[in-house]
C-alpha cells in the first residue's frame, strides 16, 4: 500500500502529523473496499514522491480510524484534504487526477 514516501495517519498520530508539520499536510482519507480511493493511489503516491521536502503526504483509513475523519465531517470517500498550519485550506472529494491535486496542492507549498 504505502510507499516510505507516504505515513500511516491515525486517529492517535493525527493532531501532532497536522500541527507539528512545518510544511503543508495532504491526508488522503480512503478505504480498503472503496475502488475510487484504490485507483486515486498512484497519483497520491506520486506527488508525495515528487514534492517530497515540500509537502507530506499520509493516508487515513477510515474504516480503522473513524474519529478523524467524523471530526472533520467526511461522509464520502475518497476525499483529500490538505492541512496548513493545522487548519483545512483545500480539499478534493472524489475520484482525481494528479495534475487536479498539484492544482489544488501548489498555492501551498513553501516558495
Amino acid at each position: 500500500m504505502a510507499s516510505d514516501k507516504v505515513k500511516t495517519v491515525t486517529d492517535a498520530n493525527f493532531t501532532s502529523l497536522i500541527n507539528d508539520s512545518t510544511v503543508p499536510v495532504l491526508v488522503d482519507f480512503w478505504a480498503a473496499w472503496c475502488q475510487p480511493c484504490l485507483r486515486l493511489g498512484p497519483a497520491i503516491e506520486a506527488i508525495a514522491a515528487e514534492l517530497d521536502g515540500k509537502l507530506i503526504v499520509g493516508k487515513m483509513n477510515v474504516d480503522e480510524n473513524p474519529t478523524t475523519p467524523g471530526r472533520f465531517g467526511v461522509r464520502s470517500i475518497p476525499m483529500v484534504m490538505l492541512f496548513k498550519g493545522g487548519q483545512v485550506v483545500d480539499q478534493s472529494i472524489g475520484l482525481v487526477s494528479k495534475d487536479e491535486l498539484k492544482r489544488m496542492i501548489t498555492p501551498h507549498l513553501p516558495a
